[in-house]
């Protein structure tokens, strides 16, 4: 019997770790440390040969594209916005489900500003994803990446719009916001490295397996 090889596991903090965690657990993963109370960016679990390497949000597909990470988890917005290159993603999880929307001040008349030809400025984290969206409605826009707050910027005239995920809506209503347009649903998925899946198909497989298993109904 061959040992078991080394599994490492990209997660970020908050709500996609949260939701993890039970899917971790049926898989017979428990990390030893809770991330928002460690300073440690890597944590051991109860197996020996199995480790998680906390990252920012973003960066998940990239750790496991080159083969920092054998697996991770990432929402499809980011996903979208990587391109996925070099990643095989066998499970949509269904969790951190949120939506990716056009918002724009409740006063905006956005019917009239988003006619065919015409142009608009967006403020947005997700530039690729903006860009294909307004160009499948034939329009021009001037994309403003923003990395905070994307709700400023038809406050103080930097956008006429933004492009953001959209969970409960509130921060938009508290900044006299709405949403006009839906783009995609978006929830967070299981990527793995294509070549790592090859060599360490024994140990990943039935991860995979248990993840889909304990996932949310449809």
């Amino acid at each position: 019997m061959t040992a078991s090889q080394n599994l490492t596991i990209a997660l970020s903090k908050g709500r996609i770790f949260d939701e993890t965690l039970p899917l971790l657990a049926a898989a017979g993963i428990v990390p030893a440390e809770d991330p928002e109370k460690s300073r440690k960016l890597i944590i051991d679990t109860n197996h020996p040969n199995i480790r998680l390497v906390i990252v920012r949000a973003t960066d998940v597909p990239t750790y496991v594209q080159y083969g920092a990470a054998d697996l991770g988890i990432a929402g499809r917005d980011v996903l979208t916005e990587h391109g996925g290159d070099g990643l095989y993603q066998p499970l949509d999880l269904r969790i951190a489900k949120c939506r990716m929307m056009v918002a724009v001040h409740k006063d905006f008349d956005y019917a009239t500003a988003s006619r065919a030809g015409s142009r608009l400025k967006v403020a947005t984290k997700y530039p690729n994803i903006a860009m294909e969206h307004f160009a499948k409605k034939g329009m021009h826009v001037d994309i403003i990446k923003l990395y905070g707050s994307m709700e400023l910027g038809p406050l103080v005239g930097l956008s006429d719009a933004i492009v953001d995920l959209v969970s409960t809506g509130s921060t938009l209503k508290a900044n006299d916001l709405q949403a006009v347009e839906h783009i995609s649903d978006i929830s967070s998925r299981l990527v793995v490295n294509k070549a790592a899946l090859k060599l360490k198909f024994g140990e990943i497989q039935p991860i995979i397996d248990a993840f889909r298993d304990a996932r949310q109904p449809e």
